[in-house]
């Protein structure tokens, strides 16, 4: 259930992130120089494909909300309730089109979450407002620290991937463009991937793909705002969860209780990943009216839906589900049609929240 941001521009290239990529299995990934393209003279704007951390006027923020504003008038309760229940028919409809030409793979992940590929040495400066070299001597305390834990908690008996010593899990995964370079990029033989869609038009997909292979990763459907259902990994095992573009496509109301649910399946020190769509992006203000489903969720014309976060409203979700804050911020940037001569305002937010490790201290006071 990756959502289809690529309609609206969203996917950048590997070149634009300025991340390239080794056609090797192994960790050869180049040291990108992220964020750090800053528009100073706007009579250069179509001097580059993109601009990184444009700050907004006064007046384009005003005008942002006025558009929203406009088309801010709900549909009845019974067209929001048809699109609802009938989710699954419309993602699979849409992968069903698209099949696997549509996505480009998601190569600048490496550099927004190192995460996704302990093994490799990136030297990496994640985006502006994290710490780079702290937070990645935190991930390997949180990896020591999970491994210590997980042999503890650990009695579920053989899964998909019990042997491997360290887990992903993609929730949304669409057709695989996450997963497939997270396999390429990541040589390690305890690696193992899990991902799921709530599309199985999507998991056929990524079933088929040459590049799948049942050794290293696992393709199961599931619905991720139904809590009742069964993850085919015990709780407490996972190093990392990855959500990207997936959280915007459910329902606002069923947003908390999925967050919680997976924050269960985190080890100790496990991390939950995520990058989303922001308030006022491009794609949000090109809704027409008769698309607002509530208040900042709307239907697509192929009958997917859509919410637009705020980073508050992320962080009430996270810490909800008792996971603490590593990382919160906006990705303001300046996309540019050169051909075209069009400029395109795009909002992303970018979040990271571990699972706490346990208070192992032992009491040894008397009564």
């Amino acid at each position: 259930m990756a959502a289809p941001h690529a309609v609206d521009g969203v996917e950048g290239s590997s070149s634009e992130t300025g991340l390239t990529l080794s056609d090797s299995s192994t960790c050869d990934v180049k040291r990108p120089q992220f964020g750090t393209r800053i528009l100073t003279d706007p009579r250069q704007v179509f001097q580059h494909n993109a601009w990184d951390n444009v700050e907004w006027t006064g007046e384009q923020e005003a005008a942002a909300k006025k558009k929203v504003l406009e088309n801010s008038l709900p549909l009845p309760p019974e067209k929001q309730e048809e699109y609802d229940s009938r989710a699954n028919e419309y993602w699979n409809g849409f992968y069903t089109i698209h099949e696997n030409r549509f996505f480009k793979d998601r190569h600048w992940l490496f550099t927004e979450f190192p995460e996704l590929a302990p093994q490799c040495s990136l030297n990496h400066e994640s985006h502006p407002g994290a710490s780079g070299a702290v937070e990645s001597q935190q991930n390997s305390q949180d990896r020591e620290q999970s491994g210590e834990h997980a042999a503890l908690s650990h009695t579920d008996g053989d899964f998909p991937g019990s042997s491997a010593t360290y887990r992903i899990l993609e929730v949304g995964c669409g057709v695989g463009n996450t997963v497939f370079p997270i396999l390429k990029t990541n040589n390690d033989p305890g690696l193992f991937v899990y991902c799921c869609d709530f599309s199985s038009t999507a998991v056929e997909l990524v079933k088929s793909n040459p590049e799948y292979d049942p050794g290293r990763c696992y393709a199961f459907v599931h619905d991720l705002s139904d809590v009742e259902a069964n993850y085919p990994i015990p709780d407490g095992t996972l190093d990392v969860i990855v959500l990207i573009f997936v959280l915007s496509a459910l329902h606002p109301k069923k947003m908390q209780a999925s967050i919680s649910r997976l924050a269960r399946l985190l080890k100790p020190g496990g991390v939950m990943l995520l990058r989303d769509y922001g308030r006022y992006d491009m794609a949000q203000l090109r809704f027409k009216k008769g698309r607002c489903l509530s208040e900042n969720f709307y239907v697509r014309g192929d009958g997917t839906q859509v919410y637009f976060f705020t980073q508050d409203e992320l962080h009430e979700l996270f810490t909800q589900a008792k996971l603490e804050k590593v990382q919160n911020l906006v990705d303001r940037r300046l996309q540019v049609n050169r051909g075209k001569q069009l400029t395109m305002y795009r909002v992303w937010i970018q979040c990271k929240y571990r699972q706490n490790p346990p208070d192992l201290t032992v009491n040894y006071s008397h009564n």
